[in-house]
């Protein structure tokens, strides 16, 4: 075994042993049912860390299960035009496995610890991060998320967010009122991450995300358009010219969701 496979099966050993150790604690508790999420996203491109992957329509469905707090899914990314040559094709499947919880003894503050395994048929080496998280249940619900690559990247990001909800700004009828959800992120990459996804041997904020989605309800059904933008923070992350580089995207879509 290389040093890389291991790397990745030592990683996964230790997240579902934290996972396992959490979860023995709640032995006493009544069982958790276990539920099933779906999703089918739409949006008119595909920009994942500001890195413009695909500049043309793309279809993203997702299926999850959870037990307690204990989660696991598969997602993909289907490019909808030959913006990439991949017209009707699946130019990346992920999986993920995250636990998420309180802080014991801490109040209005979570943590999350999981992995996700990155899979780029037509654009990467395939990889594998783990991350661990914290977010405060306050106004703006501030968080902080550490990504570490510990496979082809070799590297980290760190992504910063806040979002708030709006309930009820509009009635599309007395049984279907409108959210607006509200969120920005930003996104910091150091040397070993950004020499892989740009080229670039220096640590970097690297993007700003801004989006807004109007969620409803409708036949059991929850409909999220949403329109986002998203720019790039460092002049030598711009000048790359990589991913049909840009300092700014916008682009809107819409997505359906049930959980079961």
């Amino acid at each position: 075994m290389d040093m890389r496979k291991a790397a990745v099966t030592v990683s996964l050993a230790v997240l579902l042993s934290v996972s396992a150790l959490v979860m023995a604690e709640e032995t006493a508790k009544p069982e958790s049912p276990i539920g099933i999420d779906v999703s089918a996203d739409f949006y008119g491109k595909y920009v994942w860390r500001g890195q413009n992957l695909n500049d043309a329509s793309v279809f993203q469905p997702a299926v999850g299960m959870t037990y307690g707090n204990l989660s696991g899914s598969i997602w993909g990314n289907l490019d909808m035009t030959g913006e990439n040559d991949n017209s009707g094709e699946f130019t990346e499947y992920d999986f993920s496995l995250d636990y998420s919880a309180a802080v014991p003894g801490v109040e209005k503050l979570g943590f999350s610890i999981g992995a996700i395994q990155y899979n780029f048929p037509s654009i990467h080496n395939d990889t594998l991060e783990v991350y661990g998280g914290l977010n405060l249940d306050v106004l703006l619900s501030p968080s902080v998320t550490v990504y570490q690559d510990v496979d082809e990247a070799n590297g980290t990001y760190v992504a910063f967010g806040v979002g708030h909800t709006f309930e009820k700004i509009v009635e599309l009828s007395p049984e279907m009122p409108v959210n607006m959800e509200l969120g920005a992120s930003v996104g910091w990459g150091d040397s070993g991450y950004n020499e892989y996804y740009w080229g670039i041997d220096d640590s970097k904020m690297n993007d700003l995300t801004l989006s807004m989605a109007l969620p409803f309800d409708m036949l059991g059904w929850t409909v999220s358009p949403s329109i986002n933008y998203v720019t790039l923070l460092s002049d030598s992350v711009r000048q790359t010219d990589r991913y049909d580089t840009k300092s700014d995207y916008v682009y809107a879509g819409v997505g359906v969701s049930r959980s079961f």
